[in-house]
């Protein structure tokens, strides 16, 4: 039961043609073309339209009576059905959108539901199972069963009668003149949902509400409805599919791992037909694309979630990228700057697109951990798109493109391409005995082709690849995704908490994570631990973690918003909890870029100065960012390029720690905003003390066996020794 404009409704009667299918339109074209067909001539617009929502012999009267009595009407319906049905075999019945929705929110609030069509059983079933909603009602009333066609109220009535309801709580849905007259005078809540030909005002009149779509609908609905909250960790997607395509812009850790989980429990009634996920890595497109599908591993609590329903395509194939922008209803933009400036012609080419095709609002969630980020991306889409159309053309584009800055609450990665070809290696003996006696290239990546073809011929296969299913990415369990408020969409969507001010959530979150997580992984790093949760199992990086932020970073925050104390200590929390369980999450990966992370504005430094604008020391952050450059001279530099460039300007200056903290030369073709050798004496000369400290003690007092709470780690030097 639910109450809608202060009524109680216990049951909803959807008409079929027109309200639930967009079949009128293809109803239209193919008795046109049996007329032409058996009679030489078509039928015309106005017999169409005059017909729409009359019964079969109502509907013959009037083409009689425009084409005279000898007209083979019932010849003529009889080829048009054949000709409708063969189209809806081969391309599927057109749903309305948001009907699924709509269904499942009244199925879900306990409504009991019922067809009430003029169409013949034998139709009218066909399409129902054709387009996977017979499951939502409990009887279908069709026009052959009753005596007297709409506008007659009888066959409202005789459904209203067969839910055991009574009218005045039935939603009774149409989309025609005559069809609302008939639920008009069945004396049912009457619901318009306009299809191609509006009722005259004096009718429409008589209808509780009006809707121009079935989507208008729907939004008056969701407030009627239970709000179903964030999602349990662990349950399930919802089971149907609607009819919304989305995007993801860079399939890695977060896009995968994450905003695929996002889609993927959408409303928390239906989900999405497809996930459209572009990447560059030809490793993740053909493992995604063999398997059908992938799953999330959230380790601490031994749970692999399974995503379905994803098709990957080539972030190279621009034609591909623009498709995917002109039909998804929403795209998340994962991807660094560099990547996002490299992408923004593409962007702007398929927000154009789509403008042209569709003329549709677009929502892009900017997963770019920087607070700014959804201006920036605009600034560079708005770019580009100036050179592509005139200037009232991109003003209307970005006027209908939704620019949702984010807040990323949970830490993901991506498993290694050695992890990949494991797993593989290991499936592929689990699915093929006959693996077990072939010779092993010598390269991984051969090996990688030779497994993965293995699964191709499986993908669509329901059952083949059931158990097999392969974890791409290790996440932790945190479920918001923090978004600027604005657009209907972000209120609908589940899994996504909206925010006025997503900037303070943004300073919080980042000076809290993202500094002292790279801190933690360099100092694990520096003491011979490969994953941030090995590394936190040692006392000194525990203690360090536990000071940077208890003792420097929160506090510092608390102090400028005090307003949002409890939001600083929930996330604080949160992210000693994750770091303490990451052992999937590794130090490399964490400690990358970083100069990056050393720039002036940003990370370890604004939280210093953060601090110090309160009159707070840092010791804890000064070291750490000692030990960014630590970690850079000692770090493979073919796999990290920042690291590369932080080796050469400490070679090229002497040795000089300074020269890196002050560097002010070209980085991705800009000034790299370093710290001002005068201004900012007091934190280089901390941070460079630090860093001396750290080169002058001998590597064997660093190094310990990996193991949590050995005595070499109860004993060795720990952060207090090194703030000293």
């Amino acid at each position: 039961m639910i109450l809608f404009q202060g009524n109680k409704i216990l049951s909803a009667i959807f008409d079929m043609d027109g309200t639930m299918f967009d079949t009128e339109r293809l109803r239209f074209r193919t008795l046109k073309q049996a007329s032409l067909e058996i009679f030489g001539k078509a039928l015309s617009e106005q017999t169409l339209i005059g017909s729409l929502g009359l019964s079969a012999k109502k509907a013959e009267a009037l083409a009689k009576a425009h084409n005279g009595e000898d007209f083979p009407y019932a010849q003529i319906r009889q080829r048009a059905d054949e000709l409708e049905l063969e189209y809806v075999r081969n391309h599927g019945v057109p749903i309305k959108p948001g009907l699924l929705e709509v269904l499942e929110r009244l199925r879900k609030s306990g409504l009991t539901l019922a067809v009430a069509t003029s169409s013949r059983r034998a139709i009218a079933e066909e399409y129902l199972i054709n387009a996977n909603v017979l499951k939502y009602f409990d009887i279908t009333v069709c026009g052959d069963e009753v005596s007297q066609g709409k506008p007659h109220p009888e066959i409202f009535l005789r459904a209203a009668r067969a839910l055991n309801c009574a009218p005045a709580q039935c939603f009774m849905l149409e989309d025609s003149e005559n069809g609302l007259l008939s639920a008009i005078r069945a004396e049912g809540q009457a619901i318009l949902i306009e299809d191609i030909k509006p009722p005259a005002p004096e009718v429409k009149a008589g209808a509780l509400k009006a809707y121009r779509s079935m989507h208008g609908f729907l939004a008056d609905l969701n407030e009627c409805v239970p709000d179903l909250g964030m999602p349990e960790f662990a349950e399930p997607f919802p089971a149907s599919l609607n009819q919304f395509r989305v995007g993801i812009h860079g399939f890695g850790a977060i896009g995968g791992g994450y905003l695929t989980q996002v889609f993927a429990h959408w409303d928390g009634y239906t989900r999405p037909c497809e996930v459209i996920a572009a990447s560059r890595s030809r490793t993740l497109r053909e493992t995604v694309a063999a398997f059908g599908r992938y799953s999330v591993r959230y380790g601490a609590s031994a749970f692999d979630q399974t995503i379905e329903n994803v098709r990957m395509i080539d972030m190279d194939d621009e034609q591909a990228v623009i498709d995917m922008y002109n039909a998804a209803e929403i795209i998340g933009l994962s991807l660094p700057e560099q990547a996002i400036q490299q992408q923004a012609k593409v962007i702007a080419k398929g927000l154009l697109q789509r403008f042209e095709c569709r003329g549709r609002e677009l929502t892009l969630l900017i997963v770019l951990n920087k607070i700014g980020g959804g201006a920036f991306v605009r600034r560079q889409v708005q770019a580009q798109l100036a050179l592509l159309c005139a200037p009232e053309i991109c003003k209307q584009v970005l006027e209908k493109t939704h620019f949702a800055e984010t807040v990323v609450s949970r830490i993901v990665s991506k498993i290694s391409n050695d992890a990949l070809v494991r797993q593989l290696r290991i499936k592929s003996q689990m699915f093929q005995n006959s693996l077990d006696n072939e010779p092993a290239p010598a390269k991984p990546t051969a090996e990688y082709q030779r497994l993965i073809s293995h699964f191709r011929p499986f993908a669509q296969s329901s059952n083949a690849l059931s158990q097999l299913h392969l974890v791409l990415f290790n996440s932790e369990p945190d479920m918001p995704l923090y978004v600027e408020r604005g657009g209907d969409l972000l209120e609908r969507l589940r899994q996504v908490k909206t925010v006025t001010d997503i900037t303070q959530i943004q300073i919080i979150k980042n000076r809290l994570w993202n500094g002292p997580h790279a801190i933690i992984a360099w100092y694990a790093s520096l003491l011979g631990y490969t994953w941030v949760g090995q590394g936190m199992g040692d006392a000194r990086v525990s203690a360090l973690a536990e000071r940077l932020i208890h003792q420097e970073v929160a506090p510092a925050l608390v102090a400028e918003y005090p307003q949002m104390a409890e939001v600083v200590e929930r996330f604080a929390n949160a992210f000693l909890e994750r770091c303490k369980s990451s052992f999937k999450d590794p130090c490399a990966r964490v400690g990358r870029d970083p100069m990056r992370k050393l720039q002036r504005n940003e990370r370890i430094l604004s939280s210093i100065d953060l601090a110090r604008k309160h009159g707070m020391d840092t010791p804890a952050l000064a070291l750490g960012a000692a030990l960014a450059i630590h970690y850079a001279l000692s770090c493979n530099p073919r796999k990290d390029r920042e690291a590369q460039l932080m080796k050469q300007l400490y070679s090229a200056s002497g040795e000089q720690v300074e020269a890196v903290l002050t560097h002010d030369g070209d980085y991705h073709g800009k000034p790299y905003p370093g710290l001002d050798p005068l201004e900012d004496a007091p934190i280089i000369d901390s941070i460079a003390a630090h860093f001396r400290r750290l080169q002058q003690r001998d590597s064997a007092e660093w190094s310990i066996a990996p193991a949590a709470n050995s005595g070499a780690a109860r004993h060795a030097p720990g952060p207090d020794a090194v703030l000293s």
